[in-house]
């Protein structure tokens, strides 16, 4: 039976609260310059004319990218050879998901249906993994421009939150070409936004989820303001003037004005016994038409969701080296995550031309409620301890980019670029208070917590044995984004193709983050009195308390009276600014150097300047170039076999966040984050063999190896600022890592018209991928920076520590799983219009944090690890028609299997201590969508 914890008493009151249509566009190569363009496939083509089962047809897929002809969508044959496949005909290795194959995989949004392509991963809160790289080795795009993060510790933008509504395909590409940016470890993700629809339509379609584990189930929520079920504040959090001014004054909010603040509808942590139910709706719009010999076309689209997702978890950490624990929480978690999404886009093709205008709109707010209760913790009494946090996450991402894609003549191309994009983050009323068990009073309650043995023979109270009794944080992020990029392609007139290509990309990217933490406190400093101690949160910030607890025992009411300090302490810098500007620049040149060998090279400088700077200190400036050379050769050396080698260089620079000096908590991994100065930029020097055989249209398998080294790789290390503190984590960089890998894909449709007549035009689908990957770090006697402010070690300069103390040599780099499986099972009917998909993902485990070091550096303990395990999933779609209208049914399944979400330590003494341990819901979906 899973813990849930319940907190109720005369004294700590709680309460009960109560698709579009795909559309199909013509694909271009992607990855780098326009491939010849001959005519398509002819009968004397085997791969052309092999057979191909009857069923729906194949999606071309819209993408949008620097340095592509868009132009060139046809079949390519080079030397009478036909590639008659999308991801063949590019230079690059490339894999790209249509707005078919991501309906196929029935995910919401769009992290969800890149974990189906081969070597991806999805980390954490929509963080995508290439190959086991972390997301810092990842770029993501929108239209070929880059997108920034509403995250305060990520570079790139969290993927979960565009919903797979407003994408028209996704590309990834895993080998490095120069029109493409700089900061390219793993791969670099390029989403194509829908542009002109093939004929007008309005689609609106509803589901309801259901999560076994949250659903109906207890859960601890909080009032808040009346529109947070639509994911926004209506002005209930408010941050008044006297908290933002509180630095430059002497920190002190008086209790007159904590009295002016939001107190029970952001304090209260209540009882929900009864979680509602998921849902979300989305109306989609397509309108084009002829204008001027010109076709032109608009596509809207508007999404909002409400889902709820509860955890009840297990929290361990140590101190010790051999595993013995020193906290043990059991924690319930439950989120409320509320999502306002639109797109809205214009698009106009005139000849070769084509010009689209797109604005994105993405809203996401995650409303958090958390319990926690423990026996055991660090100074424990052997009573009992209760914690609870009252948390708002609001992110916003608004981005508008003009694309122009040109093409004068046959011989020449032009792609212009510009955006401009926006995001925030904002966390208001961060609260937390802690109770204490007090067993001397003869007032005896027994509090039950969640049916264990957990029980305060006694009462609960509020004191400061703690360091305070409660605290409040308040945080704000804001950043900028502009961007602009112009390529030129031209194709010579050569015996054989050649084509030259060059561009130039310009960004420069302005962030300022806050976080403003507070501690509450009495006048004199000690505990508020009894009996005002036993009052539940909110009325610890009452009139009658904060003016001084009206039945103190001891000192008068001036002394007792509750003011806020403003207390940075162990938060790092409360305020810091942040930029980041590049210029960089590329030639690149593709030809075909003898009958089936098919050459891209290029390279690509650029020159950036990052500098944060915190408040009151001397900061980080970073200002480096480098020329990044690139090149992929491609052998055709049969009808429908080809053989690749890639190598490049490319860099990976610290994210703002991991160089800003600044506390932050992860809502999803519910620990404390800070960043380290003194990290630098990452180089990665990148192999690849890959070899492909596409036996039929669409068909294919293929087969990879390959190998990065990375100078300076940049790792999460777990840390104990004090050793009274919770486990917290840092960043520095190692002197060396390398990975290498294989990889094998397998892409088969098998006509069910064997079986029997009545099975005519229909098929089975197999798509199935498994990655192998190794990696190992490298940690000798070089010095690294120190992730506490202060330690030096083994004679390395100051904050600088000997590799070999902080890890382990040999380890695994974090977010590497050894063994990645996706495998795709499903029944099409195109007549019916009856598909069904099963899903099965398997992700060995990998590590999140390194060993945190042992107090006084005498040692580390084994790396935190989490297990993913074995994950099924169902989805099944049905079209029919009702009343002449086009109606689409969809029914999913997801985690089946039912896995838990694991991460842990594993001593050598046997002892296992469970960082973060909790039971992940089944959950079963049913939608509806109609199309006028």
């Amino acid at each position: 039976m899973r813990q849930r914890i319940a907190y109720a008493s005369l004294l700590l009151l709680t309460t009960t609260l109560v698709a579009p249509a795909a559309l199909a566009q013509v694909a271009p190569p992607a990855g780098g310059t326009p491939a010849p363009s001959t005519p398509s496939a002819t009968s004397a083509d085997p791969a052309a004319t092999a057979e191909t089962p009857a069923a729906p047809d194949q999606e071309q897929a819209e993408v949008s990218a620097p340095g592509v002809d868009t132009s060139a969508g046809e079949d390519i044959v080079v030397v009478g050879r036909n590639i008659p496949n999308v991801v063949r005909s590019t230079a690059q290795v490339v894999s790209v998901l249509s707005a078919a194959d991501i309906a196929r995989t029935g995910e919401g949004d769009i992290a969800g249906a890149l974990t189906r392509v081969t070597g991806l991963s999805v980390v954490g809160n929509g963080y995508v993994f290439v190959r086991g790289l972390g997301d810092r080795y990842s770029s993501a795009l929108l239209n070929g421009s880059p997108l920034p993060s509403p995250e305060p510790l990520r570079r790139t933008v969290p993927l979960d939150i565009f919903p797979t509504s407003i994408v028209g395909s996704a590309l990834v590409q895993k080998t490095y070409s120069a029109n493409y940016p700089g900061e390219f470890g793993g791969g670099v993700i390029n989403l194509t936004t829908k542009a002109i629809p093939d004929e007008n339509f309005i689609t609106g379609g509803t589901s309801v989820a259901v999560d076994t584990e949250t659903t109906g189930r207890l859960g601890y929520t909080y009032y808040g303001s009346p529109s947070d079920w639509l994911g926004y504040d209506s002005g209930e959090r408010k941050v008044p003037g006297f908290i933002r001014n509180a630095p430059t004054g002497d920190g002190i909010i008086p209790a007159a004005q904590l009295a002016l603040m939001s107190n029970a509808r952001t304090t209260l942590l209540q009882r929900n016994s009864d979680i509602p139910a998921n849902w979300s709706g989305d109306l989609s719009m397509g309108l084009t038409g002829d204008l001027r010999g010109a076709r032109v076309g608009l596509i809207a689209n508007g999404s909002i969701g409400n889902t709820w997702r509860t955890r009840a978890t297990r929290q361990q950490d140590t101190i010790s080296a051999n595993g013995t624990a020193r906290n043990d929480f059991s924690t319930v978690i439950t989120d409320n995550r509320a999502t306002v999404n639109g797109l809205l886009g214009f698009g106009a093709e005139f000849g070769e031309h084509r010009v689209r205008w797109t604005n994105v709109y993405i809203h996401d707010t995650l409303k958090q409620g958390r319990a926690s209760a423990a026996t055991v913790y660090n100074n424990s009494s052997g009573l009992p301890l209760f914690q609870q946090n009252t948390n708002w996450f609001e992110r916003q991402l608004i981005e508008t980019q003009l694309v122009g894609e040109f093409k004068p003549t046959d011989m020449l191309s032009i792609d212009v670029r510009g955006a401009y994009a926006n995001s925030q983050r904002k966390s208001p009323y961060e609260r937390e208070f802690v109770y204490s068990c007090n067993n001397t009073l003869n007032t005896v309650v027994q509090q039950p917590i969640g049916g264990t043995a957990l029980q305060c023979p006694g009462v609960w109270q509020s004191n400061n044995s703690f360091g305070a009794f409660g605290t409040v944080a308040f945080s704000d992020l804001n950043e900028n984004l502009y961007s602009g990029q112009a390529d030129v392609t031209y194709k010579l007139s050569t015996e054989r193709p050649f084509t030259l290509s060059t561009g130039y990309y310009f960004s420069d990217n302005d962030r300022t983050s806050t976080r403003l933490p507070f501690t509450y406190q009495t006048v004199s400093g000690q505990a508020i009195p009894f009996p005002c101690n036993l009052y539940r949160p909110d009325y610890l910030l009452s009139p009658d308390v904060l003016n001084g607890c009206p039945a103190a025992l001891t000192g008068t009411r001036a002394e007792n009276a509750v003011q806020l300090r403003f207390s940075p302490g162990q938060n790092g810098a409360y305020s810091y600014d942040a930029k980041l500007r590049i210029h960089a620049g590329y030639i690149q040149a593709e030809a075909e150097a003898f009958d089936g060998l098919r050459a891209i090279i290029g390279v690509r400088y650029e020159t950036a300047k990052q500098t944060v700077v915190p408040i009151g200190q001397s900061g980080t400036n970073l200002n480096n170039d480098y020329f990044l050379p690139a090149s992929t050769l491609t052998w055709n050396f049969a009808e429908n076999m080809q053989l690749r080698l890639a190598a490049s260089k490319t860099i990976a620079r610290p994210q703002f966040r991991e160089l800003a000096p600044q506390a932050y908590r992860d809502f999803e991994s519910d620990r404390l984050f800070f960043g380290n100065p003194r990290l630098r930029d990452s180089e990665l020097y990148n192999l690849e063999a890959r070899y492909e055989w596409f036996y039929a249209r669409d068909q294919r398998i293929t087969l990879a190896g390959f190998y990065k080294r990375i100078d300076r790789p940049i790792e999460q290390v777990g840390f104990y600022p004090t050793p009274d503190a919770r486990l917290q984590t840092g960043f520095t960089y190692l002197p060396k890592a390398t990975l290498w890998g294989a990889e094998i894909e397998v892409q088969k449709y098998v006509p069910l018209d064997f079986i029997g007549e009545a099975m005519a035009g229909k098929r089975a689908v197999i798509i199935a991928n498994y990655t192998y990957t190794q990696s190992k770090i490298t940690a000798d006697d070089t010095c690294v920076p120190g992730v506490l402010e202060g330690t030096t070690l083994g004679g390395c300069p100051a904050n600088f520590a000997p590799a070999r103390l902080l890890f382990r040599d040999g380890a695994p780099m974090t977010g590497q799983s050894d063994h990645l499986v996706n495998l795709q099972l499903g029944y099409e009917d195109k007549d019916n219009g009856t598909q069904v998909t099963a899903l099965f993902n398997y992700a060995s485990d990998r590590v999140t944090n390194r060993g945190p070091s042992l107090l006084g550096g005498s040692g580390f303990q084994p790396d935190i690890v989490e297990r993913p395990g074995i994950r099924l999933d169902l989805v099944a779609r049905q079209q029919t028609e009702f009343l002449g209208r086009k109606i689409e049914i969809k029914a999913e399944g997801r985690n089946l299997t039912g896995t838990r979400y694991q991460e842990r330590q594993i001593f050598d003494s046997g002892n296992v201590v469970n960082v973060n341990n909790y039971r992940l819901g089944r959950v079963f979906t049913l939608g509806a969508s109609v199309t006028f």
